[in-house]
């Protein structure tokens, strides 16, 4: 298997194998991101993909049960390429379960529903999606490359196909300047999406990223502890997806959330209640991402 600078895949693709369909991000814009700024984006030649597979098998044949698409969004790939990949690895891994995918709003919408149901019935059944933002001033001014209603037909054109969409958004994305408008718009659209996953991180700004700028000469102000779960209670009692499993708990969250939308965002809110009432919040020396 060969590999071409850091490789991320979300935090549930832990046990997989991943697989460089792609390198970097095709359009590699946004200002809080520090992934793939090494990597000159292209779609790797089918035929040397096809062989990491082959190798791969010789030595993991019956031990790999998910397979991850990476880097940022392999989804551009051609659908015809995507499916032949698909359909070799069920082919050469016969205990393979799964197979998932970083998908871009804009390379969703490029493919048709037909194209869509395609992939799905030749076993891609999850496809992990940032949001970052429901707010489309706070999607332009960090050049998301895709609004809130692009989002929310890309999300629902996936689920629509079968596809269980992973929806991930950023606490704090929207500076104390939009923290309201953040918490409620990116609520309405998860709502609208209804994903069967949904996350949220916490903002953590990296010194080489255009945002630091931003926070160095005061046109972005970063939220305190308190104001991300103030900003993130605002976002439960917003919220309207009924039976998406939610999650906060990764390392760059400062109080572990999760749950199922709506039956427990009661509990989830006294959680945050707690945490403010005693300032529980995880230390920032802990934090991560």
């Amino acid at each position: 298997m060969q590999y071409e600078g850091i490789v991320y895949r979300p935090p549930s693709e832990a046990r997989s194998l991943i697989l460089q369909l792609t390198i970097g991000c095709a359009r590699n814009t946004c200002t809080f991101c520090s992934m793939y700024k090494a990597k000159q984006f292209r779609i790797r030649d089918l035929a040397e993909v096809t062989a990491d597979l082959e190798a791969c098998a010789r030595l993991y044949r019956d031990r790999v049960r998910r397979l991850f698409l990476a880097d940022g969004d392999a989804m551009i790939v051609k659908t015809r390429d995507l499916l032949y990949i698909i359909h070799r690895a069920f082919f050469l891994f016969p205990l393979l379960e799964r197979v998932s995918v970083y998908a871009a709003p804009k390379d969703v919408l490029a493919k048709t529903d037909e194209e869509l149901k395609a992939l799905r019935e030749a076993g891609l059944t999850m496809a992990y999606m940032g949001l970052e933002s429901g707010d489309d001033e706070v999607l332009k001014r960090v050049r998301k490359g895709a609004d809130s209603a692009q989002i929310i037909e890309a999300g629902r054109r996936l689920e629509a196909a079968g596809i269980a969409v992973s929806i991930t958004a950023i606490s704090g994305l929207g500076g104390c300047e939009r923290m309201e408008e953040h918490a409620i718009h990116t609520a309405d659209v998860i709502s609208a999406i209804k994903p069967s996953y949904a996350s949220l991180l916490t903002l953590m700004v990296e010194e080489e990223v255009p945002m630091a700028k931003e926070i160095r000469e005061g046109r972005f102000t970063l939220l305190s502890p308190k104001q991300i779960m103030e900003e993130t209670r605002l976002f439960l009692t917003r919220i309207d997806s009924e039976g998406t499993v939610f999650r906060s708990n990764h390392a760059s969250n400062y109080v572990i959330l999760a749950g199922v939308f709506n039956r427990d965002i009661p509990d989830m809110i006294r959680r945050i209640d707690r945490a403010a009432a005693l300032s529980e919040y995880r230390p920032e020396s802990w934090r991560g991402l």
